[in-house]
C-alpha cells in the first residue's frame, strides 16, 4: 500500500519500483481510508504518521514517502509545507508563482534549493526501514518543461542545463530525491523479503 493520492508521486514510485516486481496500490484505490494529518515538523515525521496512519488501518505492508523543496533563501522554506504553500488546496502552478514571485530579487548565486524525501516501509509484523534522499539544484526565473510535477518547471539543474520538468521520466528517476532515498531503502527491502520467503 502507498500512503499517497498524489498522481505523479504515485507514477514515479511505481516507476522507480518496477525491478522489484511488488504491486502497489494507492489511497486512490482503497476506500474508508483514515484521513492524514500532515503536521509533523519534518519529512521524516510525516512520512512514519502517514505510514501509520494507513498501516493501523490496514494492517498490512505500507510505503509512505514526505517530501518537498527547501530554498536556502527562504529559509529552508517551503519545507514541509511545499505542496500546501500558497493555500491549503493549492495547485502546483499556485505554489509555484508564489516561489518564483518570493525569489524575483534573489541573485542568481544565491537561489540554491534542494528537494529532500523522506521515506518509510512498515510491515504488518511491526518490521519498520527508513531511508532519505536529496538532490541539490538552482530556482529558475520561470517555469520551463511539462515533465514532472511539483516545483519541477523551476527546479534548475545545474549539470543538465535544463529544469527537472525537462528531464524525461528515466532520467529524473535516475538522480531525484525519492529515487536516492529509494535506492538506500532497496537493499533493506530485498533483505526484508528474501526473510519473508
Amino acid at each position: 500500500m502507498l500512503a499517497s493520492s498524489n498522481q505523479g508521486k504515485i507514477r514515479e514510485i511505481q516507476q522507480i519500483l518496477a525491478p522489484f516486481k511488488i504491486k502497489l496500490l494507492s489511497l486512490l484505490e482503497i476506500d474508508n481510508l483514515p484521513p492524514i494529518v500532515e503536521d509533523g515538523d519534518s519529512f521524516a515525521a510525516n512520512a512514519l504518521k502517514k505510514a501509520r496512519t494507513i498501516q493501523e488501518h490496514t494492517k498490512g505492508w505500507v510505503l509512505a514517502d514526505d517530501s518537498g523543496l527547501e530554498v536556502e533563501a527562504l529559509g529552508g522554506a517551503p519545507g514541509v509545507l511545499s505542496a500546501r504553500y500558497s493555500g491549503e488546496k493549492a495547485t502546483d502552478t499556485e505554489n509555484n508563482t508564489k516561489l518564483l514571485h518570493e525569489m524575483e530579487k534573489v541573485a542568481d548565486e544565491q537561489r540554491t534549493a534542494c528537494f529532500k524525501a523522506a521515506i518509510v516501509l512498515l510491515g504488518p509484523n511491526g518490521e519498520q526501514v527508513a531511508a532519505e534522499g536529496r538532490l541539490d539544484g538552482m530556482i529558475a526565473h520561470e517555469p520551463c518543461g511539462d515533465n514532472g510535477f511539483g516545483y519541477d518547471p523551476v527546479f534548475y539543474l545545474p549539470e543538465f542545463k535544463k529544469t527537472a520538468a525537462q528531464l524525461t521520466a528515466e532520467q529524473k528517476n535516475a538522480i531525484s530525491h525519492r529515487a536516492r532515498a529509494l535506492k538506500k531503502l532497496s537493499q533493506q527491502l530485498t533483505n526484508l523479503f528474501k526473510n519473508k520467503r
